[in-house]
């Protein structure tokens, strides 16, 4: 448990400072453009590069190819060999897939914005084909963050992305000022610097680690079939996560101009605390419990899992209340200047308010997946992805009418506890809930609704005065009353009691 919580501590600093630039990037993004038509068009024109990131990249490829290479170096395999195999695949395989995905954009463009007037959709298909090399770039970002993940080296990987944020920032700042026309091109090539920029920055951690790329082209090599076996329902299950947003940014896109971009708005400062920590957490269990696995300490294993849940519940439930309760006067400080205006403000705030009941269950779905990868059971994950997909659709069309926007992000909440509550029925036994685990969640949900009335009776008690003031006072007293609490009901102790219990 101490070593687990070094990493994730590590992992979430790293983390944590790529997503402060990651709100710069917003803030800037917003400042620039705010929710507005050709944003809109930049996020439908990413919506596919994004998805293949997610599905070849920091998804599937990743997760599969973890398990696999960790095994390699538990068992003395030729790990680096087996990477260096897995890296020339791809250098095969990535231009042919940018190649097609910029020849295609006039054809499934208008499915994705099937809302869009025929000037905002122009816009999309020339904006797609400046963005689809980002997919090869992030790539080979993912397996270089594997690599270095399974060294149990979580901090250059989880440093990375500020450079790609960094990009961003220069796109929306500098670059978009050389295209007069249409600034938001900028925009689209700042991506790309960016991608690059995460892409060699692992290079030198790479190197201490000891590994150097061969061309090595060997596509029947077990390990290759290994991970073929991982990655196709994983790949099915991301697929159909995917779909989620495919649905939302479809349906929103008959909301007229800012209506992709409020969601897209919303749902950062809903990623943000899974980013920070869910992330972290479950990046850092894979690898203990792919090596728990192979060394057959099933005990361990389930000791892993009931910290992961711990940990997650520990910051995201308190996280989540505390966001719900300053969310606007969040909004408001971060992103209501330049072009964005008082209604995006409430646009998005309504859309948030929605989107943060799912903060607990898509944490723990990161942990329960990771743990079914490491098992080799991912036709579960598919299975669960599956139901939340069918869940998410429904709820898109019962709840736009009424709600527009909160209507699309309560439905992506809805999704991701049905898709949790699954997973859970079938990890179950392999948890082995004790008392330990439930006096923790017991406690942390009471410390939650705690931390919940200290941030509104402050933020209540500021009035409408400085903005800084209405976030960073309610912040703050919430963050040092959990701490507190934690101290002084015998949580901290909880927390540490399991992995101390089973450190042998």
């Amino acid at each position: 448990m101490k070593r687990l919580a070094r990493d994730v501590l590590l992992m979430a600093l790293a983390t944590g400072i790529s997503r402060v630039f990651g709100l710069f990037r917003d803030v800037t993004i917003a400042d620039r453009f705010g929710a507005s038509g050709a944003y809109d068009a930049f996020l439908v024109a990413f919506f596919l590069p994004h998805f293949l990131r997610q599905l070849l990249a920091e998804g599937a490829l990743s997760t599969a190819f973890i398990p696999v290479f960790t095994e390699s170096l538990v068992a003395d395999k030729e790990a680096n060999r087996f990477a260096s195999n897995v890296l020339s695949i791809l250098i095969i395989l990535f231009p042919i897939i940018v190649a097609l995905g910029i020849l295609l954009a006039p054809y499934y463009l208008p499915f994705l914005a099937s809302g869009f007037s025929e000037e905002k959709l122009a816009l999309s298909i020339h904006l797609a084909r400046i963005l689809f090399p980002f997919i090869a770039l992030m790539g080979f970002a993912a397996v270089f963050m594997g690599i270095l993940n399974a060294h149990h080296r979580f901090f250059a990987a989880s440093l990375a992305p500020v450079l790609f944020n960094l990009g961003m920032i220069s796109g929306a700042l500098f670059l978009s000022s050389s295209f007069s026309l249409e600034p938001i091109y900028g925009l689209a090539v700042g991506a790309l610097l960016g991608g690059g920029g995460q892409l060699l920055f692992q290079i030198p951690a790479l190197r201490s680690v000891g590994f150097h790329f061969h061309f090595t082209l060997t596509p029947l090599h077990p390990g290759i079939r290994q991970m073929g076996r991982l990655m196709i329902p994983a790949l099915l299950g991301l697929a159909v996560t995917q779909i989620n947003l495919l649905v939302d940014n479809k349906i929103a896109s008959h909301l007229g101009d800012g209506g992709i971009s409020s969601l897209q708005y919303a749902m950062r400062l809903f990623q943000l605390p899974l980013g920070v920590f869910a992330v972290s957490i479950a990046s850092a269990l894979l690898p203990r419990f792919s090596a728990a696995l192979a060394r057959g300490e099933h005990d361990r294993f389930s000791v892993h899992l009931k910290d992961g849940i711990s940990s997650s519940t520990f910051i995201l439930l308190p996280a989540m209340v505390g966001l719900y309760a300053i969310g606007p006067d969040v909004i408001r400080l971060l992103f209501e200047h330049g072009s964005f205006s008082p209604p995006d403000t409430l646009r998005t705030a309504h859309a948030l308010s929605y989107y943060l009941v799912g903060v607990l269950p898509y944490g723990l779905m990161y942990i329960f997946t990771r743990a079914f990868y490491a098992i080799g059971r991912t036709t579960l994950p598919l299975l669960a992805s599956c139901c939340a997909v069918a869940a998410n659709i429904a709820f898109d069309l019962l709840l736009v009418g009424p709600m527009r926007e909160g209507g699309l992000a309560l439905a992506t909440s809805i999704a991701g506890s049905v898709n949790v509550a699954i997973l859970f029925l079938f990890l179950w036994r392999t948890i082995h809930p004790d008392g330990i685990l439930l006096r923790r969640l017991v406690k942390i949900a009471l410390g939650s609704g705690l931390v919940f009335a200290v941030a509104w009776v402050t933020r209540q008690s500021i009035g409408e005065g400085s903005r800084a003031l209405a976030v960073f006072l309610p912040t703050l007293a919430g963050i040092t009353f959990y701490l507190v609490y934690a101290r002084t009901s015998g949580l901290w102790e909880l927390l540490r009691s399991s992995g101390e219990n089973h450190s042998g």
